[in-house]
């Protein structure tokens, strides 16, 4: 399928979602918000990629949210519509725009941003999203909304303060000021910094490569014990992964786990099922 902002291929059990705007500096444009949660959506169900690398082409990662979403005329609505419920429907449209990163979350198998450049305003918001970040040495950060008199509200501030300390989360949030790859790296933001893009994309690819070698059942639950743990108390996330077991806990991967090492060669493992779209039992 084609994509206006993305390019998509799965090789070797592993989705790599390309930004491909880059003559634009990859910015959010209407399309972006529709085309990503499909994307995701339809990985996450296929249960195919065992991991998912999103990167970008050109200079910068994103620019952000293009001016575009925000004078689209809201969606068609009559601006003469009765003022609460014209508020009701803005609501509406930030939780689907919320939506658009959410899916990266939620989803079953890891996401991994390889970001250069600038990655600015949404942009801040989607890789906070992630499981993990990496850039390259030019790449920096911006709370980008602040600058221009709005508060972000597409996914940085529930999520960034659990990924670097809350002093920093908060002078980023109030000053709008660049953070750099070293300073990303020293607070938590990004894993790994690598010395230019080509060899970001790489090393992250080849970090995925990594994680598509485990079981994906195992990588699965590993995943949503890590999001329930960070949203839940400490007896709430043991409560969970012991039900999460009692079910999901089944002894084939750890015996293939085993005989593979045991044969020195590499284990095989099931991919995830398809998600059907018609339930049964």
């Amino acid at each position: 399928m084609t994509y206006t902002c993305f390019d998509v291929r799965v090789e070797d059990k592993i989705a790599h979602i390309q930004l491909k705007r880059p003559e634009a500096f990859n910015s959010m444009v209407p399309e972006f918000w529709d085309e990503l949660p499909q994307i995701v959506g339809a990985l996450d169900d296929s249960g195919e990629a065992r991991a998912i690398v999103l990167s970008s082409t050109g200079k910068h990662f994103t620019s952000g949210m293009d001016l575009s979403v925000f004078t689209g005329g809201g969606g068609g609505e009559d601006p003469e519509a009765e003022v609460g419920r014209r508020r009701a429907n803005l609501r509406r449209g930030l939780l689907r725009l919320q939506e658009t990163f959410s899916c990266l979350d939620r989803a079953r198998m890891p996401v991994l941003a390889a970001i250069q450049g600038a990655c600015i305003g949404g942009g801040v918001d989607m890789i906070s999203a992630c499981d993990m970040r990496y850039c390259s040495q030019d790449a920096f950060f911006c709370i980008q909304e602040i600058n221009i008199g709005m508060t972000a509200d597409v996914g940085t501030f529930p999520r960034l303060p659990h990924l670097i300390p809350q002093g920093m989360a908060r002078e980023l949030a109030y000053t709008g000021r660049r953070l750099h790859a070293d300073e990303a790296r020293e607070v938590g933001l990004v894993n790994r910094v690598f010395d230019t893009h080509e060899a970001l994309v790489e090393g992250v690819l080849g970090i995925a490569r990594e994680i598509a070698a485990r079981s994906p059942l195992a990588v699965w639950g590993s995943k949503e014990m890590l999001n329930y743990a960070r949203d839940h108390s400490i007896a709430d996330g043991l409560d969970h992964i012991a039900t999460w077991q009692s079910g999901m806990f089944q002894p084939g991967d750890m015996a293939e786990a085993f005989a593979a090492k045991s044969e020195k060669r590499d284990p095989s493992f099931q991919d995830l099922l398809p998600v059907k779209k018609k339930f049964s039992l």
